[in-house]
């Protein structure tokens, strides 16, 4: 049963996101603002069709630590999941993504088009360089930036290979750091289609302030993502098992708009 829910949602998905890249093209030629609407569109329509088809819940927990404006966000990376769920929670996200996505038709368009931070990792220096005045800009427009520490996908349980990136930005931007834990490989994994039934969280965690040295900081960093992160896998939401009803997630903001009411004022640009 889980085989065939899976290669339903695998022809839904790609039929899916065909459709949406020809039918928002017009959206290429706009405002940037057009591009991040279309992404968090399909973002919504993608958690719908895992919840229907696949019986895989997604919550998002901890949305008070990243609140509105500019934001800085390190995430734990496990599946193709962790790339589209941040466009449905964050007002105006801004991924740090590698070079090697942007060449994928539409995806890479899309992506370049929203602002995204693309970085070319075979350019080391200078690649580190441009990810920092990049990440300025975006923070100046009041952004929220979600960079991967470890750069790829880690199976859960795998041991963590946090890179340098993070505590550049962390530096620089001298902004809190928002961590976030999930266990979204234990029901999406980073290779093969099988989407297993269960609750997926994304927990976002309590802010690191700014100012600490950079080894402080990396070991706080990776101990608070990998603790919750080991947490939400071992918390006996198992894959294979049935999602909890939603009484028991009622509350902790687990719906697909997943996002708090936003202030008045402009839209970003």
């Amino acid at each position: 049963m889980i085989w065939l829910r899976s290669l339903a949602f695998a022809a839904y998905f790609y039929l899916l996101s065909t459709l949406t890249a020809f039918l928002m093209l017009p959206t290429l030629i706009g405002p940037r603002r057009w591009a991040i609407w279309c992404l968090r569109r399909w973002s919504r329509a993608v958690l719908f069709g895992l919840r229907v088809l696949c019986d895989v819940r997604v919550e998002m927990r901890g949305l008070e630590h990243v609140g509105h404006g500019a934001a800085f966000i390190a995430a734990k990376h496990q599946c193709m999941l962790d790339t589209i769920v941040p466009f449905v929670f964050m007002d105006d996200g801004c991924l740090v993504l590698k070079k090697e996505l942007t060449r994928i038709p539409f995806y890479g368009w899309y992506a370049v088009r929203a602002g995204m931070i693309v970085v070319d990792r075979e350019a080391h220096s200078a690649a580190l360089r441009k990810l920092v005045a990049d990440s300025r800009h975006r923070m100046a427009e009041q952004r929220q930036l979600l960079i991967y520490p470890e750069g790829h996908r880690m199976d859960p349980g795998e041991a963590p290979d946090y890179k340098p990136g993070v505590a550049a930005l962390y530096r620089d931007l001298n902004l809190p750091c928002v961590p976030m834990a999930t266990n979204s490989g234990t029901h999406w994994p980073a290779h093969g289609f099988l989407r297993r039934p269960g609750l997926v969280v994304f927990e976002c965690l309590e802010p690191i302030p700014p100012g600490l040295k950079r080894a402080p900081f990396m070991a706080e960093l990776q101990n608070r993502i990998e603790t919750a992160s080991d947490a939400l896998r071992e918390s006996g939401i198992w894959a294979g098992g049935p999602s909890p009803p939603c009484e028991a997630v009622e509350g902790a903001r687990h719906r697909t708009d997943l996002r708090p009411p936003r202030p008045p004022g402009p839209p970003p640009g």
